[in-house]
């Protein structure tokens, strides 16, 4: 029997932050997660910190994911951020990283999916918003399967494969919940 768990990132250790650094340097993971303006930006390598991590946490709500005790994973979210297309209040912008290939096709993008719905809807947010490269078909697949729609297109958004390629960003309302029901 497979387990998973969702754990608040609540105090960062050189652990947590050598997995982050590990995927953010992946050569499958970094064109599906990070914007490269250019093949040099794409090529370019990151080190997360212990301080950075502390510095996301204080506008991020981060998650880690645990598949059988093992750390496969995080998920992350912020309210309002800048970056998003529809400037609308309670909006939550998020993230997900499957970081270990034995975290990927067992179905834990689906359930990290729905754990951050819930997590945003009981936090009050009304509006869930995402941005997803274009070439990245099983996460646009996975949102519309859970009735996320396109919204915009952003052109020349991220160099990959020899050429610039849109950013699709797509929305979801969430039911916000009535304290005290």
């Amino acid at each position: 029997m497979t387990t998973l768990q969702f754990v608040p990132l609540v105090e960062p250790t050189p652990d947590i932050a050598e997995a982050l650094t590990r995927w953010e340097n992946d050569p499958a993971l970094i064109p599906l997660t990070r914007p490269s303006p250019t093949k040099e930006d794409l090529e370019r390598r990151a080190v997360v910190s212990l301080e950075e991590l502390a510095r996301r946490l204080a506008y991020q709500h981060i998650s880690l994911i645990y598949l059988d005790g093992q750390l496969v994973g995080e998920v992350n979210y912020q309210v309002d951020p800048p970056h998003l297309f529809k400037k609308v209040a309670g909006t939550a912008w998020i993230g997900i990283t499957i970081g270990e290939s034995s975290g990927r096709g067992r179905g834990v993008g689906y359930q990290a999916l729905r754990y951050l719905e819930q997590h945003i809807q009981s936090h009050g947010c009304g509006r869930i918003e995402l941005g997803v490269f274009e070439y990245n078909a099983p996460a646009i697949a996975l949102y519309r399967k859970l009735s996320y729609r396109e919204i915009a297109r952003i052109p020349d958004f991220t160099y990959w494969e020899g050429r610039m390629w849109h950013d699709i960003r797509m929305e979801k309302g969430v039911p916000r919940q009535v304290p005290g029901v």
